[in-house]
């Protein structure tokens, strides 16, 4: 729990294996770990997260991912395959939870640290909606989305488009005359680099990742965002990897 707080903070992973553009992403190994049990590693060093919960789906496909979470022991719960905002709010519900941290299984660079910049910045501004991507300034795969079960809960109830029902926080961030919005900024100025992609989409993501993983791990088992972005200015060929990967918007599903 944040601290002078009550309500319990849970931290949800959507993860599926259907992947159109890179199936079982979240179960390809990172230094020797698939990435979804990378990324529990890293939130668990989280200090306001109360519960983790993996939102995976009903789909035998995603067995898997469950098989994961159990050998974990980490929470999952399963859902809908395509309406994600339905899977993510059950999910949270389900372990009576009151603050989401919404993250998505395709960024397990994300760590504990930046998801606590995220629900400080969520507490001390007091909006129903914190992000660092309604104006991207970090990376694309550090994404920290920090709001209320009740706001989401309102808002399965507002809308039955199929774009709010997959992209879960959509309808909250464009609807700012509903709901009170705060952007976060990275507090060091080296990690304001919104053109770099660090996420896991395609192979050509994956390798980068791969590498980043290999090199960082064995200097700093918990290393965060700016060792990530340090790393890759001094090497600066690994950019070649992803760089012609397109990035999706939300438009494009």
């Amino acid at each position: 729990m944040y601290k002078g707080s009550d309500k319990k903070i849970v931290a949800t992973i959507e993860a599926r294996m259907t992947s159109s553009r890179l199936p079982g992403k979240v179960l390809l190994p990172l230094a020797d770990k698939p990435a979804l049990e990378r990324l529990l590693e890293r939130i668990r060093t989280s200090a306001y997260v109360d519960e983790i919960v993996v939102a995976t789906t009903t789909n035998r496909a995603d067995d898997p991912i469950v098989s994961l979470a159990s050998r974990l022991n980490v929470t999952y719960f399963r859902g809908s395959e395509n309406d994600v905002l339905s899977r993510v709010l059950l999910a949270a519900q389900s372990v009576h939870g009151d603050i989401i941290v919404e993250l998505t299984g395709d960024c397990p660079l994300i760590n504990g640290e930046l998801v606590d910049r995220g629900i400080e910045e969520f507490f001390s501004h007091d909006v129903d909606y914190a992000s660092n991507t309604i104006h991207r300034s970090y990376p694309d795969g550090f994404d920290v989305q920090v709001f209320p079960v009740d706001i989401l809960a309102r808002v399965s109830k507002l809308t039955r488009d199929p774009i709010d029902r997959v992209h879960v926080s959509y309808y909250i961030y464009n609807h700012p005359d509903i709901f009170t919005l705060h952007n976060w900024f990275p507090k060091e100025k080296e990690l304001f680099w919104p053109e770099l992609r660090v996420t896991l989409d395609e192979q050509a993501d994956y390798e980068l990742l791969d590498v980043i993983f290999k090199r960082l791990l064995p200097i700093n088992q918990h290393f965060g965002p700016y060792e990530v972005v340090d790393f890759l200015r001094e090497n600066p060929h690994l950019l070649a990897i992803n760089r012609n990967v397109k990035t999706k918007n939300a438009l494009e599903g």
